[in-house]
């Protein structure tokens, strides 16, 4: 009876010191960004092939709640387009690392009848139009863009995002560079005051609205205009070249400023110069802490970085994402070194 009860104790001891028997499935808990959610949940699907131990539960609630629900540790790992601000990282009580997973490009849709050809819009006037200031489909400002377009006397309705946002992050990063009036207010940021329009919660919210409203305007992840079939705009890039988002375009930005890219990836790519570069591309991350709490999740974490950098890249293109530079993700397998396990 006494080695019973011994061994009943053991038994107590190993589940309260958290230890998980040989086999036993970890579940690893993820929250943010909208932008990269499609290849996220492929990658997520194909990584449980790869090793049936570990599942992932991951949060597409966008970029500012991954942040704080990483700094507030009510998740293993946050997902962000906008890379944390010194203010943000400040408020971490120890190091966080940012890894770029893959490149992705956000375009402007809109819901306008009777065009047959894409609209053509550029950095300038797109900032007037969700500044307010641009208010008719068939204003002069617009339709300088586009002769022989008819144009109709349609009110614009502008969407944006609601919700904190990687994704607004780089729309209103790229506004600040491309207009002085935007810069100065309201600037860029996950959140920022929005002068006019409708919010809606993630890309999902804002692909909603676009398609469900006349005139409607909005800034989406590229898939989730393609996956909707909907119109987006061609754009005019740094150089003044015309440019339909596309892989190749999103590949050429990241390539025209990869020497600017800093030891800790925290960088933006958007209005890059060269007649390639499309101007909305941006790096999206995943935030990691450098000293991880539990030696089982933090193990099973690097293990997926490192599948993720090499095998997992190959899955991007299909679903409209651009696969990280060989040059960078030599960078990246680099710093997954400074993650710290318990008792490493």
């Amino acid at each position: 009876m006494r080695k019973m009860t011994i061994a009943a104790a053991l038994v107590v001891s190993t589940l309260i010191g958290g230890l998980r028997p040989a086999g036993a499935q970890v579940l690893i808990n993820g929250a943010g960004a909208t932008f990269p959610y499609p290849l996220y949940s492929k990658w997520f699907d194909v990584y449980t092939k790869v090793n049936s131990e570990v599942r992932f539960n991951y949060q597409s609630i966008g970029s500012g709640g991954g942040i704080k629900q990483l700094l507030n540790h009510t998740v293993d790992f946050g997902a962000s387009d906008a890379p944390m601000s010194d203010a943000q990282l400040a408020k971490s009580p120890e190091p966080i690392l940012h890894f770029p997973t893959v490149l992705g490009a956000v375009v402007l849709t809109y819901n306008v009848a009777g065009l047959s050809a894409p609209l053509k819009l550029t950095g300038p006037v797109i900032a007037d139009i969700y500044l307010g200031k641009i208010t008719k489909w068939n204003d002069a400002a617009v339709a300088g863009l586009n002769p022989g377009v008819t144009l109709p006397d349609q009110g614009i309705v502008v969407c944006h995002r609601s919700d904190g946002s990687g994704t607004s992050y780089i729309f209103t990063d790229y506004l600040s560079k491309v207009s002085p009036d935007w810069q100065k207010e309201p600037g860029k940021g996950t959140s920022v005051k929005w002068p006019a329009g409708l919010g809606g919660k993630g890309n999902e919210g804002v692909t909603a609205l676009v398609q469900q409203t006349p005139g409607a305007i909005g800034y989406v992840e590229l898939i989730y205009a393609i996956n909707n079939k909907l119109p987006f705009a061609t754009l005019r890039n740094h150089d003044g070249a015309w440019l339909v988002a596309n892989l190749a375009g999103v590949t050429a930005a990241a390539a025209a400023d990869a020497a600017q890219i800093p030891a800790d990836f925290r960088v933006s790519i958007t209005d890059a110069p060269g007649s390639d570069s499309y101007p909305l591309s941006s790096f999206t991350y995943l935030l990691v802490y450098t000293h991880q709490a539990d030696a089982t999740k933090g193990k099973a974490l690097v293990a997926f970085l490192r599948w993720m950098l090499t095998d997992g890249q190959q899955y991007a293109p299909p679903l409209q994402y651009a696969p990280l530079p060989g040059a960078l993700v030599a960078r990246e397998q680099a710093q997954i070194q400074k993650i710290v396990l318990p008792g490493g």
